[in-house]
């Protein structure tokens, strides 16, 4: 956000939830903000003192575990001018971190690019979005790369931007480059990615690049869908007969469970497996899944993490909130991959979410043309796999959690403070703390909306 135009400090009162408490729902409270950094964060509302230069803070809250706002009192000296903003008991929660975006700028900005991508996180409450490396052009696997994306999309940010760097199999001498040039991590395909510039890694490749990485912050992210034997043809991405899928060719390509057939759960506890083998033999790594979907790869995940393993795992708005009984035919608006499941995985998808089998929730933001989509003959096997989803995961997520009784803390948990972990953010971002950048969403969260095409960014 541009503080430039924004009083010297701004005060903001609304309602949040105090982590360190026992309180699930919000409640009042008041932000002081100077210059995009917050400096108090306070569990009552403020008192405005009589003297202009400054304010007293009733009730302030000392330090993160002193939720119950029992510090006594503070003055504080302000700057010229002061902006005062009621937020008429909205909730203020730390901007959300969308860790899994496809911007696609430069090389494929006909599919999205970063302006309007940004405009509409920022219509969804993401103040920070991870960019994966693919599918711009060039893709984000060389400091080349990554610089000629930041010079094209420098001008056009309406919300923090970081990058994920790829792993591909020529580049590891590429990767402690990337590091230094600020790349949050790697991300690496084990199976055909869709886009002939980001090939997919072999087992060899990936140990390669964990020796490099080993003791480095930076996770190792994986599109973890592989086919379950050696003898199996590779099942491509987005069109399952790019490669000659018989599947494919004989069956109703309109009909949703022939997708759903062609990216069976094995292919993903296959890659899950592997993915855990290879972290057990490397321990100083963090390996990541993305996009989980399959619900049968979790007890795969829960024993790792009980032995110590370090993998992290994310989920996606769609696996959550949608199931596959109700695609309708030939609405290839659905297709993504992994795909969407039905309805008794979502629910162990919730549980696992809930108990941290699954660490948080991301949106996999994946638009492309409608002619990539084949809206026009709904063909499920040919149709590009994605769905954007950035500017509606918090309206969604907190629709099934409201519906589910869930405590608004976990939604922090899920958007804002574990994301803000993964990227190595986490003195920066995720929370509402003194010293930690103002990104903030303002909200109700007992209002409902109507998605319409006109407010799609």
């Amino acid at each position: 956000m541009d503080w430039s135009a924004l009083p010297a400090t701004l005060i903001i009162t609304g309602r949040h939830v105090w982590q360190s408490s026992a309180q699930t729902q919000p409640g009042p409270c008041t932000f002081v903000i100077c210059d995009g950094i917050i400096q108090r964060a306070i569990g009552k509302h403020l008192v405005l003192d009589e003297r202009d230069d400054c304010i007293l803070l009733g009730q302030l809250l000392a330090s993160e575990h002193d939720a119950s706002g029992g510090g006594g009192t503070d003055l504080l000296s302000l700057a010229d001018p002061v902006g005062y903003w009621d937020a008429d008991g909205s909730v203020v929660m730390p901007g959300i971190i969308d860790a899994h975006v496809h911007v696609n700028q430069p090389g494929r900005t006909l599919w999205e690019g970063m302006a309007t991508a940004t405009q509409a996180a920022a219509v969804g409450g993401c103040t920070t979005i991870v960019d994966m490396p693919l599918n711009s052009i060039p893709p984000t696997t060389t400091v080349a790369n990554a610089q000629a994306k930041l010079d094209s999309v420098r001008d056009n940010c309406w919300v923090d931007v970081a990058l994920w760097g790829g792993l591909v199999p020529d580049n590891h001498g590429e990767l402690k480059p990337l590091l230094d040039f600020g790349v949050r991590g790697f991300k690496g395909f084990l199976i055909d990615s869709g886009v002939d510039e980001f090939p997919m890694v072999t087992g060899c490749e990936v140990a390669k690049a964990m020796d490099i990485l080993k003791d480095q912050p930076a996770p190792l992210l994986f599109h973890a869908e592989m086919t379950p034997c050696a003898c199996s043809k590779p099942v491509p991405l987005h069109d399952e007969r790019r490669h000659g899928n018989d599947h494919a060719s004989m069956s109703d390509v309109q009909d949703y469970c022939t997708f759903l057939a062609s990216r069976p759960p094995e292919m993903e506890t296959a890659a899950i497996e592997a993915v855990i083998s290879w972290l057990r033999q490397h321990p100083g790594i963090r390996g990541h899944i993305v996009h989980l979907s399959t619900a049968s790869a979790l007890p795969l995940i829960r024993k790792a993490k009980a032995q110590g393993i370090n993998v992290t795992v994310e989920t996606c708005f769609h696996y959550l909130c949608l199931a596959a009984d109700t695609v309708p035919r030939g609405a290839t608006q659905y297709k993504c991959c992994p795909p969407i499941r039905d309805e008794a995985n979502r629910e162990q998808l919730w549980a696992a979410l809930a108990s941290g089998d699954i660490d948080f929730v991301v949106s996999d933001h994946s638009p492309s043309t409608p002619a990539l989509k084949c809206l026009d003959n709904g063909d499920f096997m040919a149709a590009w796999g994605g769905i954007a989803g950035v500017q509606f995961g918090l309206m969604l997520l907190w629709t099934e959690m409201r519906r589910r009784k869930l405590p608004f803390t976990q939604l922090l948990q899920w958007l804002c403070e574990r994301p803000a972990q993964h990227i190595q953010l986490e003195a920066r971002k995720g929370r509402l703390l003194p010293g930690f950048d103002a990104d903030l969403v303002l909200w109700d969260p007992d209002v409902e909306h109507k998605v319409t095409t006109h407010a799609i960014k």
